[in-house]
């Protein structure tokens, strides 16, 4: 018996136990710095400067002021996990630029853990920014138009983009070692691919050279799918396959590229 209890004793500890450990080490100093009132109240700033100085404009262009909060929902939705990743590339590049990663790396720990426990964190703040978002949306006159299912699958496509995103951050944190250099860098494709999108307005509004980068890129494609889920007042056919087909293959094609990077880099040993 004590030769049982003594060869537990030595047993290196479940994998989830580490991920949930190492998920806690992020989590509760978030609630100490900031970071969840960021992730909480990014949603608000997006809002407003999105909202009102664009609602006057698109009702001169005739969408009207009464649809335009449902157009420009998912672009909040967006605008705020992507956001909640720069956050996720400040905190790789942290790890790694502090050492530990290396001190990680020479731990009896797997190499996804220390990887799953940023994720974990990063969902974390991306739940708090969606529900943010979707509270906002409400606010300015966007509601939900295709029932529970439709509802559900909106949510889950918000943090399905949110953890490709977080997941890029991560690899691209981990790459340059550099917090205060990763924030800056990213905050420059979240704006281009931001502001040549169908997010803020139709994509044949804009340039006719420039239309095709505009209508299938990803932040275009998943704002697509995320309107059609939310559905609209004068159509709610809901989202048809060449709707969703895009948008999931840019975010397979995202999690087939990110996540084998980011577990490789976990897995450089000192």
């Amino acid at each position: 018996m004590s030769s049982v209890l003594l060869e537990r004793q030595f047993l290196p500890p479940k994998a989830t136990n580490q991920v949930w450990v190492l998920t806690r080490r992020l989590i509760t100093p978030s609630l100490r710095n900031g970071e969840i009132w960021t992730a909480v109240a990014s949603p608000v700033v997006f809002t407003v400067g999105f909202y009102i100085p664009l609602v006057g404009v698109m009702t001169f262009l005739g969408s009207g002021s009464g649809t335009y909060s449902q157009f420009l929902m998912p672009m909040i939705v967006l605008q705020g996990v992507a956001f909640s990743a720069i956050a996720a590339s400040f905190r790789s590049a942290t790890d790694a630029v502090e050492g530990i990663n290396r001190r990680f790396a020479a731990m009896p720990i797997a190499h996804w853990v220390p990887v799953a426990a940023r994720m974990g964190a990063n969902m974390f703040r991306c739940a708090l920014t969606v529900v943010s978002s979707v509270v906002c949306g409400y606010l300015i006159g966007f509601r939900f138009h295709l029932g529970i299912a439709h509802t559900f699958g909106f949510l889950l496509l918000a943090m399905a983009i949110g953890f490709v995103l977080s997941l890029g951050a991560d690899v691209i944190g981990s790459l340059t070692r550099s917090p205060e250099a990763t924030s800056q860098a990213l905050i420059l494709p979240q704006m281009l691919f931001g502001m040549l999108s169908a997010g803020f307005a139709p994509s044949d509004q804009f340039p006719a050279w420039i239309e095709p980068f505009v209508r299938n890129q990803p932040v275009s494609q998943w704002a697509y799918l995320l309107r059609a889920l939310a559905g609209d007042p004068t159509f709610e056919t809901g989202p048809t396959w060449g709707i969703a087909f895009p948008a999931v293959l840019w975010l397979v094609s995202g999690t087939l590229i990110f996540a084998p990077l980011a577990i490789k880099l976990s897995a450089r040993r000192p």
